[in-house]
């Protein structure tokens, strides 16, 4: 059977890539050790890329001054402590945020944010976690937090191959009582938290920045995690107003690592109570008399001593992403994603079955620049991710291979039912491998490409000639032993 013919144009000759053509000058001078070695680097979604500007300007600023614990009264102190509050207004200008409206609160990445509000939110038999399957495991976990307190979690399922929600199965949830009320709760003001990513790190799905109104209009503060919509997408808080937001930087622009953030509307932030205080979050406390007065801003959710040696970081980051233009990043990926799905999905083996395997949407249209799939052999077995992850490891790619700590999104893409998920059917499962087998999956996961802030033509045709040079036509055999699966 003749395969059809492969679109023929490069990256290159798509119409408006040549207006994003600054980022290929980056590439060559801010951003040239990604082309150390022959590396081609396709991860962004796990991590960004630190210019070489970034790097020299931690440098320089920790060799001109003397900056020590905020938390002093001394030179040292005042000057590390204003470089933090000029950091945290630069956070509040890049996301548009009224500093009436919203406070900044630094945290060590987004997981750390999604915990804060997880244990100090109000949950209870009145107050539920609604979620949809393809959060991130650090929104999932927020779940154990509602649960201890009595409170219901509901999930909003991913409906069809292109994993997305339907809007109408989110406003069934949305409406559902508490389990054992029936109808309306007849409670004032918020009635339970509603988290959803603004893009899916598994599947590229965007979701739409509406329903935080949506969620709103049914009672509910919104959780929206940004942490893999915000590299690639404007986010502006003063047109979308969540009540917490969660980032992590390196996510942005690759350093510093170790420093998130939790975007909080003031209003939300002084309706959640911390089971515990630590150095920094406190007014007062007494150890004698048993009592403590937190703080009443955001100091009070950041504990101990801040990261102020790399929180000044995140200002010359946001600086230096404004200064290239997010919607000319946005731009640069959104045509080498529309690129790369053109390539994979038309890529046969002369069997006529497909090399690819894409979950999630296969054009362009309300997603972002992460794209998941499995490579099939002729007779359609999968390859297994293991080996996909060794040999792409081997010809100098970084990608991500794995379920990549989204296990609903992996699900909906497998096709896992409910009832496969029995505890009695999984009760001696020990090993993530014993639990593939237990559910009958061919594999444990999937292979992620992901674009971002300096990515380049060159990096998606490499990756495209890659796949086809190395996997088109290539049968099932019996692999060399691979490594067991130790986590998802």
């Amino acid at each position: 059977m003749a395969r059809p013919e492969l679109p023929r144009t490069s990256p290159t000759a798509l119409p408006g890539y040549v207006a994003t053509g600054r980022i290929d000058e980056l590439r060559a001078t801010e951003y040239r050790h990604l082309d150390t070695d022959g590396q081609v680097y396709l991860d962004y979604a796990g991590a960004g890329v630190a210019a070489q500007a970034q790097v020299r300007a931690h440098h320089d600023r920790l060799l001109a001054g003397l900056y020590s614990n905020p938390h002093s009264e001394n030179p040292a102190s005042a000057a590390a402590g204003s470089l933090v509050d000029s950091a945290r207004g630069a956070v509040l200008d890049f996301f548009h945020a009224d500093p009436a409206e919203y406070a900044v609160v630094f945290t060590p990445n987004a997981s750390g944010a999604c915990r804060l509000v997880g244990e100090a939110y109000d949950f209870g038999r009145a107050s539920p976690l609604v979620l949809t399957w393809d959060n991130h495991n650090s929104v999932n976990g927020i779940r154990e937090y509602a649960r201890a307190a009595g409170g219901a979690v509901r999930y909003v399922p991913l409906s069809g191959p292109e994993l997305r929600v339907a809007e109408s199965d989110l406003t069934t949830v949305l409406d559902a009582g508490p389990r054992g009320l029936a109808g309306r709760w007849g409670r004032t003001g918020r009635r339970g938290l509603f988290a959803y990513p603004a893009q899916s790190n598994f599947s590229g799905v965007q979701h739409p920045l509406s329903w935080v109104e949506l969620a709103h209009q049914h009672g509910y503060d919104v959780l929206l995690d940004a942490a893999a919509f915000a590299p690639t997408n404007r986010l502006d808080l003063s047109v979308v107003r969540p009540d917490f937001v969660c980032l992590s930087w390196y996510k942005l622009f690759g350093y510093p690592t170790g420093v998130g953030a939790l975007l909080a509307r003031r209003d939300a932030l002084a309706r959640l109570r911390r089971p515990w205080f630590a150095g920094g979050t406190i007014r007062a406390v007494s150890v004698q008399g048993d009592w403590h007065r937190s703080m009443d801003d955001e100091s009070a959710f950041e504990d101990g001593t801040l990261n102020f040696l790399s929180i000044p970081d995140v200002e010359f980051g946001l600086r230096w992403l404004d200064s290239i233009g997010v919607d000319l990043v946005h731009t640069r990926v959104g045509l080498l994603t529309e690129w790369l799905l053109e390539r994979l999905v038309t890529l046969r083996h002369d069997t006529g079955g497909p090399l690819v395997q894409v979950y999630g949407p296969t054009t362009g249209a309300a997603r972002g620049a992460t794209v998941t799939f499995n490579l099939c052999h002729p007779d359609g077995t999968l390859v297994d991710e293991r080996l996909v992850a060794r040999e792409a490891a081997a010809a100098g790619f970084s990608l991500r291979t794995g379920c990549f700590c989204n296990p609903g999104a992996g699900e909906g893409a497998f096709g896992i039912r409910r009832e496969s998920l029995r505890r009695r059917l999984l009760a001696r499962v020990d090993t993530i491998d014993q639990y593939l087998a237990a559910l009958r999956l061919p594999t444990g996961g999937a292979v992620r490409v992901s674009f971002g802030l300096a990515s380049t033509a060159t990096d998606a045709e490499r990756f495209v000639a890659f796949v086809q040079s190395t996997y088109l036509n290539r049968e099932a055999g019996i692999e060399a032993a691979l490594p067991p699966r130790l986590r998802c």
